[in-house]
């Protein structure tokens, strides 16, 4: 019998942990649920790694430089991202389930006029499941094929699609992104400060032009998430003119920095390209925007990644607070780490829109099985990861620089970057389930509360075991928003509430 065959009577008395291992031997099965996570993981995979993955190609060549010019971008780097997340996350995950939810409207009624409706948000329920659409729809419009839409450029349809939330994410995103990059430029000096480097600092003068010129591309950033897409050509881009800034023009940091402007706006070209060659990107009014909904939704979201990404500055912080030596070696496993971890933010992606989809036709057998799929495929994937970086790193870390000190403390930080990756790979997968049970309220508390302890722990044990410290710190950290994820499930099927109530008994 195959997943979509399940029914909800057959699921209902297995045990709590049976129902995360259960079917697990079609785990690399290509059966319609297999296709349907591939379809949508791969080029979500592409989409969220493709930032710190040319962050990653920046550490190797700067490392080239030295330690300092390398600990200085990586103090950069945290910072960026910290403010940067904070305006990437809401408006994608909002884009995401609003674009799925107008493209199935559209198919449903092709003349999308009435714009009060979506406005209104008359489509969507009102407390925990304000942004996963709801609508009675045929199963095919909530599937993959709409919903992967979000982060992969379908081939051109005769007539262009009228999808509002498209229109409304490039002109939000854009705003954002001026913001964020006025922002950064202008408060470089201080928000350095912050992360403990001080006036008095080698570090300070790198890491102030690397922050400035890379915050130019702040704007091509937001909008590149909020259309997403296909990041292939950015990177390449990226990897040719880094050795060309930093070595042939002698430009050092400052030439990372540019280089990786330019491979941004480039990929926000291209995607804007496809784009408006699929959609309509022409609204007849600003009612027609939605922008009361963009905002409405994104409360929730944004006090999650702020708790999600402040503990990781804070712990680039402690470590740039060490020293020169001991924040180069942080950067290089650090980087490692997030642009690895965050493959499995492709499985979260598929997984939240394929649950999403279940939840919304009351398909609990599939949502079972969904949830059971994305978790076996991220646990395998943490672990092929956590070998790979347990003997890959300690050979690759010459790629990253060639100090001794720095590559004796890389060494030390290699058996946590490697120990971790099942784990983040959990939790990044229990986000994506919680996010297509349309749980965003308990997603945005538990992070807070998650991000409260791993706070008290991380200033504790940096200051009682230094670099070794703020790994144990990021590592309980990472097992909390796991354990999180997994306690709501058993939370939910004990106490009979919550959106996995139907699991018991």
């Amino acid at each position: 019998m195959g997943e979509k065959d399940i029914t909800f009577s057959e699921n209902r008395n297995l045990p709590v942990l049976f129902i995360f291992i259960k079917d697990v031997r079609s785990v690399f099965k290509l059966d319609e649920l297999g296709l349907e996570i591939a379809k949508i993981a791969f080029p979500a995979a592409l989409a969220l790694t493709a930032d710190p993955i040319a962050s990653l190609v920046d550490t190797a060549f700067i490392g080239q430089i030295g330690p300092v010019e390398l600990a200085a971008v990586g103090v950069s780097i945290a910072l960026f991202n910290q403010v940067s997340r904070i305006a990437i996350f809401p408006l994608v995950s909002v884009t995401t389930s609003f674009v799925a939810e107008e493209d199935a409207i559209t198919k449903a009624t092709p003349d999308l006029k009435d714009c009060e409706s979506l406005e209104n948000g008359s489509t969507l329920d009102s407390e925990n499941k304000m942004l996963i659409p709801q609508n009675n729809v045929d199963e095919k419009m909530y599937k993959s094929e709409s919903i992967s839409k979000s982060f992969e450029i379908a081939e051109a349809v005769p007539e262009k699609k009228k999808i509002p939330s498209a229109s409304s994410a490039l002109i939000i995103g854009g705003i954002l992104g001026l913001v964020q990059a006025a922002f950064l430029i202008f408060a470089a000096k201080p928000l350095l400060s912050f992360m403990g480097v001080k006036s008095d600092s080698a570090m300070l003068y790198p890491a102030q032009e690397y922050l400035k010129l890379r915050s130019l591309g702040a704007p091509a950033v937001l909008l590149s998430l909020a259309m997403q897409g296909v990041f292939l050509a950015g990177d390449l881009t990226n990897i040719v003119l880094d050795p060309i800034f930093i070595f042939v023009f002698k430009l050092g940091v400052r030439g990372a920095a540019i280089s990786h402007v330019i491979s941004q706006y480039l990929i926000s070209l291209i995607l804007f390209w496809k784009l408006k060659e699929q959609v309509d990107l022409m609204p007849p009014s600003l009612k027609y925007l939605q922008f009361g909904r963009f905002l409405k939704n994104g409360f929730l979201l944004l006090m999650r990644v702020i708790a999600v990404t402040f503990c990781v500055t804070l712990a680039a912080s402690m470590a740039a607070r060490l020293g020169s030596t001991q924040m180069a070696a942080f950067q290089v496993c650090l980087q490692v780490w997030l642009a690895t971890s965050l493959l499995a933010d492709g499985l979260a992606v598929a997984g939240q829109a394929i649950l999403a989809s279940a939840f919304a036709r009351k398909d609990y057998g599939w949502a079972t099985a969904t949830a059971s799929r994305v978790l076996q495929l991220g646990l395998v994937l943490g672990l092929v990861l956590a070998i790979f970086l347990g003997f890959g790193l300690h050979f690759g870390a010459r790629i990253f620089t060639k100090d001794v000190d720095v590559l004796h403390l890389i060494g030390v930080g290699i058996p946590f970057v490697a120990a971790t990756q099942p784990i983040n790979a959990l939790a990044f997968v229990f986000d994506g389930v919680n996010f297509g049970a349309s749980d965003f309220a308990y997603s945005a508390y538990s992070m807070v509360t998650v991000a409260i302890l791993s706070i008290i722990v991380l200033f504790i044990l940096s200051s009682s075991n230094g670099f070794v410290g703020i790994w144990i710190a990021l590592t309980i950290y990472m097992s909390l928003r796991a354990f999180a994820g997994f306690w709501r499930r058993v939370f939910s099927i004990g106490t009979g509430t919550g959106p996995w109530e139907f699991l018991r008994t």
